[in-house]
């Protein structure tokens, strides 16, 4: 962890992304967005370096930046049909199970750019708890880095935003979170080049303490 980020952070909720942070899927991410690029005649690496945290569509557009919107749509619905169904390699980041108990009576939600089907899919296959609050790609006009996802998910909890951490793996949500007023715990090997407020490598660093309405998280060593 570097020497500039704190160890500890204060909230009174907690927002959750799904993929990288509490669900290792990068395996079946790889597998399907490097089908699709070469489909497209791209760069299977370069599609890669982008996808991370943002809504299909979003980074159809970033890839394929002439292409009309209705397209990526259409082929976003298709990608999210193909994820759905691929859960090979789909497993808990290291942590996640204990995180899931520890938080269980605290207020959080799952803010994710997946849809509904394909979030209960691989929280599903990584055996965790579904949060009852959930903000996923149905319930926002704009993919990460826009902020909405996490505003939402804010709301939804009754709780300001600053009073919020968001957990973050991806440049694309961590942008998201800050862009909401949020400070953000980043997750594992990507979130470490974009400055989170604090950084873990994976869940097992991470300790939780609750008391009098607050949550603080401590990063561990």
């Amino acid at each position: 962890m570097p020497a500039t980020t704190p160890a500890t952070l204060t909230a009174r909720a907690l927002l959750l992304d799904m993929d990288g942070t509490l669900v290792n899927s990068d395996a079946v991410v790889e597998r399907c967005w490097r089908r699709w690029a070469e489909r497209q005649g791209l760069d299977g690496d370069a599609a890669l370096r982008v996808v991370h945290g943002r809504q299909g569509y979003a980074t159809m557009a970033l890839l394929l930046p002439d292409r009309p919107m209705e397209e990526n749509h259409a082929d976003n619905r298709l990608m999210l049909a193909e994820e759905t169904a691929d859960l090979d390699g789909v497993v808990p980041v290291s942590g996640a199970p204990a995180f899931m108990a520890a938080i269980a009576d605290l207020p959080h939600a799952l803010v994710t750019s997946a849809d509904e089907a394909l979030a209960r899919a691989r929280m599903g296959a990584a055996a965790l708890r579904m949060p009852a609050v959930r903000v996923t790609a149905e319930s926002v006009g704009a993919s990460k880095p826009d902020p909405e996802g996490f505003l939402k998910g804010a709301a939804a909890l009754n709780f300001d935003p600053a009073d919020c951490v968001v957990f973050e793996d991806s440049e694309a949500g961590i942008r998201a979170g800050r862009a909401a007023g949020m400070r953000v715990v980043g997750v594992g090997p990507r979130a470490a080049a974009f400055a989170p407020d604090a950084y873990v490598p994976d869940l097992t660093h991470l300790r939780v303490e609750a008391g009098d309405g607050s949550i603080t998280l401590t990063a561990l060593p």
